[in-house]
């Protein structure tokens, strides 16, 4: 597989080959980071009442015999309406999900191996929007003719960040923050050449 390479203009110029480490690696690695982010990103703040927790139920509704009618010791009781709820959800469940680093590793070429077999993974030399204007930015991400992206710059300057701001298509990155997740995403990927040499050179 290979990514492809961008002039200044974000045409095509050539193409590099990806090192034989990004192919033949299990997809179940991605799935496991992906549960894993996707589980990180939950709010956890779903919580009912527990019979502990609502009003009333001091006294015992009836008497315990003598009525015909089932036993009842408290109205704070999930049987009673206005009662606690049995078995509801509590925010203090822990979503989180161990991932080897091995596996992140894995996860991450596997991703950008799919998108170099999909022609969406592209190397550039600089992403770079001196102006700071978004016209600029979406001019550089319309060139490339895909539905969304994700640029990994390898140092994030203000002017370009303020320029990819408000495009929803786009999302640009500090070459730290890449990851499987945000790869697999999004259905194209830009990287800084720098960037991709770093990848690359640890992969071996």
């Amino acid at each position: 597989m290979s990514a492809i390479v961008l002039n200044e203009k974000m045409e095509k110029a050539s193409e590099l080959a990806l090192p034989e480490s990004f192919s033949g690696i299990n997809p179940h690695n991605l799935y496991l980071y992906v549960k894993s982010a996707q589980a990180a990103q939950r709010a956890n703040t779903a919580v009912a009442k527990g019979r502990s927790d609502v009003r009333g139920g001091g006294k015992k509704p009836w008497a315990q015999k003598g009525g015909g009618r089932a036993r009842a010791g408290s109205r704070r009781s999930p049987v009673f309406v206005g009662g606690g709820q049995a078995f509801g959800p509590q925010n203090n469940r822990n979503y989180d999900l161990k991932v080897n680093k091995k596996q992140k590793k894995l996860a991450l070429k596997f991703a950008l191996n799919e998108h170099a077999q999909n022609g969406t993974l592209f190397i550039v030399d600089s992403i770079e929007v001196a102006s700071g204007k978004t016209k600029d930015a979406n001019a550089m991400f319309k060139a490339l003719g895909q539905r969304d992206t994700l640029f990994v710059k390898s140092l994030l300057d203000e002017k370009t960040f303020l320029a990819f701001e408000n495009l929803s298509q786009t999302y640009v990155i500090e070459s730290n923050e890449l990851n499987a997740y945000l790869a697999a995403n999004y259905r194209s990927v830009v990287i800084e050449k720098a960037v991709w040499e770093t990848l690359t050179s640890e992969a071996k």
